[in-house]
């Protein structure tokens, strides 16, 4: 329950005065330090490191981020590269658009910018696959900017800090957020140096402290002017009233092997694993068998063979993948390629970007010894 205005005239009064300074000192005593992205201002280590942590938690992200900048150590090197071979890159970290929009803000520098990133973040926004919050966190970081991040975990933050009990599901609510997220900003003038711990802060509060379901209050430097700590009601904020129903769907996947490889095909460019290279999905056995037979004739006939289904969880829907596999002999393979489908033999597979689930059943049907002592670990 959020307290009145009239009644919370003065905690939020002390809350504006006493947040920024609380958080720089927090975030410099406590917070995370010595991650590969932080300690420098370069504007596409930052934007890189932003895109990559977006939904993706940061042990995730270590993996990728230096494998990532080896091939591309700065924006003109990504930007000269072919979408494939970024694309195989991102492979295994999910919500692959942020890989597209990746490439395609690179490109956009370059050829509108110089080069050269600009320096606010009302000016980022306008760059591809860069939103409000991507966008402060980056002209924060690198250029010093006095403007707050506003992501799902600062929100939860402020949210419980200011007892705001508005729905952030309307649009309206969420505009209110961002005026008090401004209120809390440190003083101006702000030196680079106290922007970057205070936005470091916001986020190492959201991802430490202030978590969504078991808060650790007592370590958290604003306990003492928390409106949510102090009506003991913490996990109620934020209110959203607006949730996405999650669903389910059963794909096929044809497995079709010969001796020139594995017949894969390039993903529509929106959707699910979109611009990805990926086994033909159907929406039904039947589709998969007959696509086959037409790819491949009487070659195909009754030599399907259907493998175990798993199940593949995204942020909104679980996926039941139900392999279907054949063995085309060298023959019926020598037939062309399907151009509607972008699809064709492909003996270098495993260098291409392929979805996480996709790839990890086609290695452990390659290697199955070794991926069953694996997963005793």
């Amino acid at each position: 329950m959020e307290i009145s205005d009239s009644q919370g005239a003065n905690e939020h009064a002390e809350v504006e005065v006493l947040f920024a300074r609380r958080l720089i000192e927090w975030q410099r005593r406590c917070g995370r330090h010595g991650l590969p992205w932080q300690g420098g201002r370069d504007p596409y280590r930052i934007w890189l490191s932003e895109i990559m942590l977006q939904q993706t938690q940061v042990t995730t992200v270590l993996g990728y981020y230096g494998r990532f900048l080896q091939a591309f150590p700065d924006v003109q090197a990504l930007a000269r590269a072919h979408e494939d071979e970024v694309m195989a890159l991102w492979s295994g970290l999910g919500y692959y658009s942020r890989a597209r929009n990746l490439h395609r803000c690179a490109q956009d520098i370059v050829a509108h910018h110089g080069g050269c990133f600009p320096r606010s973040a009302a000016e980022l926004q306008q760059l591809p696959g860069i939103g409000p919050s991507t966008a402060a966190a980056i002209a924060a970081f690198a250029f010093g900017e006095r403007v707050s991040i506003l992501d799902a975990n600062v929100q939860r933050v402020l949210c419980r800090v200011l007892g705001m009990a508005d729905d952030l599901s309307q649009v309206a609510a969420l505009r209110r957020l961002v005026g008090r997220a401004a209120a809390l900003l440190p003083a101006a003038p702000v030196c680079p140096a106290d922007m970057q711990a205070y936005t470091q802060g916001l986020m190492d509060l959201g991802a430490m402290i202030c978590t969504p379901r078991n808060p650790v209050c007592t370590q958290c430097p604003m306990e003492s002017c928390c409106v949510a700590h102090a009506l003991h009601c913490e996990t109620a904020y934020p209110v959203r009233s607006r949730r996405l129903r999650r669903t389910a769907e059963t794909w096929w996947l044809l497995v079709a092997e010969s001796a020139a490889g594995i017949w894969l095909e390039k993903r529509p460019s929106t959707g699910i694993w979109a611009g990805l290279y990926c086994l033909p999905v159907f929406a039904a056995e039947q589709d998969a068998r007959e696509y086959a037979r037409a790819q491949w004739g009487v070659a195909a006939e009754g030599a399907l063979e259907a493998f175990p289904s798993f199940r593949h969880v995204l942020t909104h829907k679980d996926l039941y993948l139900q392999p279907l596999c054949l063995q085309v002999d060298a023959s019926a393979a020598s037939g062309p390629s399907d151009a509607e489908r972008q699809a064709g033999w492909r003996s270098d597979w495993q260098s291409l970007g392929l979805p996480a689930p996709v790839r990890k059943w086609l290695q452990e049907r390659e290697h199955p010894v070794l991926w069953t002592e694996s997963r005793k670990d």
